[in-house]
């Protein structure tokens, strides 16, 4: 093990920067790296190291585990929307005195062309909706999509886009779209071809950032059509946030230079 390698680091995954993450970390030796995915998704992709599928069990239950594995550094590099798993990360963290990081891919910006409506909360998006558009392109994933099964919205039709099928309650009138991305621009499955060939007027996404699922942001430019904007919460008080998994990385190693140092 380097003397500049933490021992036993915990990656609160399932994001494509919380697999490089575990890449680069993978490589030093001695280094132990776990990640630990939600089991939210019926095939994740897998990153290298040690993999633990499932919940731990709320703030508690993971402070248990940071202390009965002797973790050195917990990352929360989560889906940046996943605000309850954040939240307990932050409190496990503080109970058991493990450092946290918060790895967190650059949200989108608007450019010329763009036609944002942006909005606090799905509700908020599903409320706006009858105002923009009738043939529903919904980005969001097959969790959230009560607050689309409203019946004041019984006359729009939705194409939910989602990896694994939804579960009711969703709206009434809806086409599924199982698909992973990362999403092009052009082709036959293009996000152009897709707009087009289903009559979309409005989109809806969450501001999850990353290229991965940016194109449609474009289509939707090119096309003129209104984009609903679901903003990301803000990470819990107090911790840091890095943008990429190569900063991870280095503040993961300033860690273990601090823990040889004491």
């Amino acid at each position: 093990m380097t003397a500049t390698t933490p021992r036993h680091v915990l990656i609160l995954g399932g994001t494509t920067e919380s697999r490089r993450l575990a890449e680069l970390l993978q490589g030093a030796p001695g280094a132990r790296v776990t990640s630990s995915l939600a089991g939210r998704v019926a095939t994740p992709r897998l990153p290298p190291g040690e993999v633990r599928v499932g919940g731990f069990g709320g703030a508690e239950g993971l402070a248990a585990w940071l202390c009965e594995h002797r973790v050195d550094v917990l990352v929360d590099a989560t889906h940046p929307f996943a605000e309850t798993i954040s939240a307990n990360a932050a409190r496990a963290a503080a109970t058991a005195h493990v450092p946290l990081l918060a790895l967190r891919r650059p949200g989108w910006t608007p450019v010329e062309g763009d036609d944002w409506h942006e909005v606090g909360s799905l509700t908020e998006a599903a409320a706006l909706l009858p105002t923009l558009g009738r043939r529903v392109f919904l980005t969001t994933g097959r969790t959230g999509l009560a607050a689309f099964a409203d019946h004041d919205l019984a006359e729009l039709w939705f194409l939910v886009r989602s990896v694994d099928a939804p579960e009711p309650p969703y709206p009434a009138r809806m086409e599924v779209l199982l698909d992973r991305g990362p999403f092009t621009l052009d082709g036959e499955h293009g996000e152009r071809e897709l707009l087009r060939r289903h009559r979309i007027d409005v989109v809806v996404t969450k501001d999850s950032g990353g290229a991965a699922t940016a194109p449609k942001l474009t289509a939707a430019r090119e096309a003129g059509l209104p984009v609903v904007v679901v903003r990301r919460p803000a990470a819990p008080e107090g911790v840091p946030v890095v943008p990429d998994p190569e900063s991870a990385a280095s503040w993961i190693r300033e860690q273990g230079s601090r823990e040889v140092g004491k």
